[in-house]
């Protein structure tokens, strides 16, 4: 998607405490449904009308029990970020130490994982319920950076009465996400927080300078095991006596015999020992090895066919492709772009060229270059679930699309043309 700087909630040379009372008089006017002095910036009026039809009282929120002890360990170990909370917490050290606010990260539902910060602050961050453990999602504590960036996928800076729970008005926030480089999917968020008269337009900036940091320690993490997985399938498959692969348990590929280079397989949710299909290889024998799998093309095994039915479900927080076809059944995760691409194909079943397809996810026809090049990538990752020239699923295949009940939380951090209009009511 494109990388856009993020928005501070208070312009340079702007009085924060001025601006504080018209935010307040601006939420007081929406939440009684009077005409507001003011418009609220568009992603905070954008999570109000969630939380407003998600029936989220304004005055107390959701109580959600916090996690601790194992559970909490749990979390951290199985959140993808406990290898770079160091790098995150020396990055933004400057302002947390000896200053009023406080460091948080959270995981990809918004439970809080670590905090650091100067012990009044902290204090303060506990009476409002701010704790290890704690759910901080915009589905229980309202609009704040962390829950609002998790549903928008951008970074985001809140404050004063851009909160939607009245007892966070004497607060500031910034948040960003970040996302794991070896799918795109979001593993959870970083944030500073502190009492309104500490909001500065400099500190977003600061805060997603660090989420694209640690994406880049990740990224750096995901390159090492993927050259010890390669140092333990080099013998592995010298011996094989055929075409195979070593791949990671994210379908990356480490080592190739025999076959063309590729850089990933899409992959079962649920990978196991014995006979599966994958879209780009067809019938496969799959054998765990230390750090992933081998995988070896089963040899005359049928040409995969067109599936014969497709499931685009963009129901939950991480949109899923399910296929079920004569070859086996597979469901894989997809990439935010990637789910924009098949919510337009599901919807336009004759087809569409790589200049439709720009005009549906950018509004710019221009674009039809950047929509080619990730063509060629979910045709490579999907194999046959979608044909070119012009792109669209084969048209024998019975295709579902499953889309939230509330059109608003359809793909919420999309700014596809396509997306935006159908989360329009009519």
């Amino acid at each position: 998607m494109t990388q856009t700087m993020p928005e501070p909630a208070v312009a340079a040379g702007e009085d924060p405490r001025r601006y504080a009372q018209l935010l307040s008089n601006v939420y007081d006017a929406i939440m009684t449904g009077a005409r507001p002095p003011a418009r609220p910036r568009d992603i905070i009026a954008d999570s109000w009308r969630r939380l407003q039809r998600s029936g989220i009282n304004p005055d107390f929120g959701v109580t959600v029990r916090p996690v601790a002890g194992d559970e909490l360990e749990d979390l951290r170990r199985s959140s993808g970020l406990a290898e770079v909370y160091d790098g995150i917490s020396h990055a933004l050290e400057s302002i947390t130490a000896d200053t009023e606010n406080i460091l948080v990260v959270a995981d990809r539902s918004g439970r809080v994982l670590w905090r650091a910060g100067p012990t009044p602050v902290l204090a303060h961050a506990d009476r409002l319920g701010f704790v290890l453990g704690a759910n901080w999602s915009e589905t229980t504590v309202g609009t704040n950076a962390i829950g609002t960036a998790l549903v928008s996928r951008r970074s985001v800076q809140i404050f004063s009465a851009e909160h939607y729970v009245r007892t966070h008005h004497a607060w500031t926030c910034a948040g960003a996400p970040v996302r794991d480089p070896r799918d795109g999917r979001v593993l959870g968020a970083i944030d500073v927080s502190g009492p309104a008269r500490t909001v500065h337009p400099t500190t977003i900036a600061l805060v997603d300078a660090v989420a694209k940091l640690t994406e880049s320690q990740l990224r750096e993490v995901h390159r090492k095991s993927l050259d010890r997985l390669r140092t333990v399938a080099a013998p592995v498959l010298a011996k094989s006596g055929g075409p195979a692969l070593a791949i990671d348990s994210h379908g990356w590929v480490a080592a190739v015999e025999g076959i063309a280079p590729q850089n990933r397989l899409a992959l079962p949710d649920q990978m196991e020992a014995g006979q599966a299909w994958l879209p780009a290889l067809g019938l496969c024998v799959c054998e765990p090895i230390p750090g992933g799998w081998l995988v070896r093309p089963v040899r005359d095994a049928a040409t995969p066919t067109a599936p014969t039915a497709v499931e685009v479900d963009l129901r939950g927080g991480q949109p899923q492709l399910t296929v079920a076809g004569p070859c086996g059944n597979w469901t894989t995760t997809l990439t935010p772009r990637h789910a924009e691409i098949l919510f337009v194909l599901a919807t336009h079943r004759d087809g569409c060229t790589a200049r439709q397809l720009a005009e549906h996810l950018f509004g710019d026809a221009s674009r039809a270059v950047t929509v080619r090049a990730e063509l060629l990538r979910l045709r490579r990752h999907l194999g046959a679930v979608v044909l070119g020239q012009p792109y669209r699923f084969d048209p024998n295949a019975i295709v579902a699309v499953h889309v939230p009940t509330d059109p608003s939380h359809l793909l919420p951090g999309s700014t596809a043309p396509a997306v935006v209009q159908a989360r329009t009511p009519r």
